[in-house]
């Protein structure tokens, strides 16, 4: 039995207003999670991901298709779906009136988990919480209420955890501390559904990887056969002053970073040429393979049929 199934699910969001179109955020998407996989939802703002997430957790009703969590319809058998799941939401949502402690605890009796003290104990040590235990919800800097986000969606041990955005905006060590739990409790045998911004870590972590655009499947493999897919290599250097157009327009730019894509010597030969008649000069010059940065933004540029998208 899959863990998740999305079964053709479209949302349409009525006009807002007389004569407006109505807005379609997701369109006939389907796929299945496998039990103990750790899966990736990928897509630019906008693209549907949390949308189809919030029809999973219970939170908004798909207008057509289904979506079930080890065969229990997130709709017509709420609750035991629910049970199975632990969401950890974009959103820093919190009760300031409690401690960190007692919201775990708090969090458990939602699901009637008693006498857990020891799991809890786990998780804060885990999470890197346990200086923190006593603390206020409110005294919490925002990595740290991000790390009680997640402490609460894995209190009752779902079976499948999903994880919208969960390192947005959070440091280093942050992201360290959480893959390492995530990765360990993925090897026990817990499904991982995991949206990021951060495709290296999107890379590094998911076997298999659904992109979306538009509210539209547009990819959908294996981590290692999206990165075989690659049309091109990368042209990478350093650079001062700004691309010439031709260039910029195929380009990816970070600072001083340039990164373009090539498919022969020849096309190198001529990107550096066109640099050279515009009196720039390419420092630190290297020919790299393709990561999954550089699949995903060569899958968003295909031509999709246009639609209305909402957010």
């Amino acid at each position: 039995m899959s863990a998740l199934s999305f079964n053709s699910v479209s949302k349409i969001y009525p006009a807002k207003q007389a004569g407006a179109a109505a807005f379609k955020a997701l369109d006939q998407v389907g796929f299945e999670v496998q039990e103990g996989e750790f899966f990736g939802l990928l897509g630019p703002n906008g693209a549907g991901k949390t949308t189809l997430i919030s029809i999973l957790a219970g939170l908004t009703r798909a207008t057509e298709g289904r979506v079930l969590v080890h065969g229990h319809d997130v709709q017509a058998d709420y609750a035991a779906a629910r049970k199975l799941l632990g969401v950890v939401p974009q959103e820093l949502v919190f009760d300031p009136f409690f401690t960190v402690r007692e919201s775990l605890k708090i969090q458990s009796g939602y699901f009637g988990v008693k006498k857990n003290e020891a799991w809890i104990d786990e998780l804060l040590d885990s999470l890197g919480l346990s200086d923190k235990a006593n603390a206020n919800m409110r005294q919490l800097s925002g990595g740290m209420k991000r790390r009680v986000l997640v402490a609460q969606a894995l209190v009752h041990k779902p079976r499948v955890i999903v994880l919208d955005e969960p390192t947005a905006g959070v440091d280093v060590e942050l992201r360290q501390t959480l893959w390492q739990f995530i990765a360990k409790l993925n090897k026990q045998g817990h499904t991982v559904l995991l949206t990021t911004h951060y495709l290296e870590e999107a890379e590094a972590l998911c076997g298999r990887i659904a992109m979306l655009k538009r509210g539209q499947m547009v990819a959908l493999e294996r981590t290692s056969d999206l990165l075989r897919s690659a049309t091109s290599q990368v042209l990478r250097f350093k650079l001062d002053g700004d691309l010439p157009p031709a260039l910029a327009a195929i380009g990816r730019v970070t600072g001083r970073i340039v990164q373009l894509p090539v498919h022969n010597a020849l096309e190198i030969e001529n990107y550096l040429a066109t640099l050279r008649f515009a009196g720039l000069v390419a420092e630190d010059v290297e020919i790299r393979q393709a990561d999954l940065e550089d699949v995903f933004l060569e899958v968003m540029n295909r031509k999709q049929p246009a639609q209305g998208v909402a957010a």
